[in-house]
């Protein structure tokens, strides 16, 4: 019984003594606030870059047909959202943090604000290829019929495309919030007590790892079950309503 009594002790020195759960409540709480700004900014990028490329992918050779400033300008932001998504896929998202946080924005104070904005942009760059997906997916008779109901492509885009593609890849966003929940646990390297910083700042007052850690990876390991158990529920919500 001497095992219970010492992880009683560890329990109670790490969690109990003065309080320190609440290390991990406040980490929790910015781990959420980060996560969920983050992917509200990366859909709405996602969701510009995504209107961008396969617009001109579909739209390309007819412009370049006709010529003008248009096909022109229109080439020039496709290619610099296709740079955006290769640099941002093609780096490490703590690299990026540390460059928002070190470099571009080194005079910010708002550490939150800076997190948001790199784990947005990062995010923005999956989704908007997880939509671009989808709406290259869409059988190019949707744009032929919103033609015929008299609108042009962007009203197509708005009321006939775009409600189908986030149908279409709403599991696979889910999934990506679910990701991108993970990948916050860098945060701390700009000095925010988000969830992991919290169970750090346990060990190095109690110099203890075991429990802060288990903690940590227990909340991780609730959170992420109970949001993929929603995307199953979605996913068959979905199944059901096509047949």
């Amino acid at each position: 019984m001497n095992w219970l009594t010492d992880l009683k002790e560890k329990f109670i020195l790490n969690f109990v003594e003065k309080s320190r759960y609440r290390y991990l409540l406040d980490g929790l709480g910015n781990t959420l606030i980060i996560t969920l700004l983050s992917v509200m900014l990366g859909v709405v990028i996602g969701v510009i870059v995504a209107s961008v490329r396969s617009t001109y992918d579909k739209n390309s050779e007819a412009w370049k047909r006709r010529g003008g400033v248009f096909h022109v300008f229109m080439k020039a932001v496709n290619r610099l959202c296709h740079i955006y998504i290769t640099v941002i896929r093609g780096t490490p998202v703590v690299v990026q943090l540390m460059i928002l946080y070190c470099v571009i924005l080194a005079s910010s104070r708002n550490d939150l604000l800076v997190a948001v904005l790199a784990f947005g942009i990062n995010s923005g760059a999956y989704v908007a290829e997880i939509i671009r997906g989808g709406i290259m997916s869409i059988d190019n008779g949707q744009f032929e019929a919103g033609r015929s109901l008299g609108f042009n492509y962007m009203q197509t885009m708005i009321y006939i495309i775009i409600p189908q593609v986030f149908k279409n890849i709403l599991p696979a966003l889910l999934n990506e919030f679910i990701a991108l929940l993970k990948e916050t646990s860098v945060a701390g390297y700009v000095g925010i007590m988000d969830l992991t910083k919290g169970g750090d700042t346990i060990r190095g007052v109690t110099y203890s790892s075991f429990m802060p850690l288990l903690a940590v990876a227990l909340i991780y390991l609730v959170i992420v079950v109970i949001l993929t158990k929603l995307v199953s529920v979605v996913e068959r919500k979905l199944r059901k309503n096509e047949r």
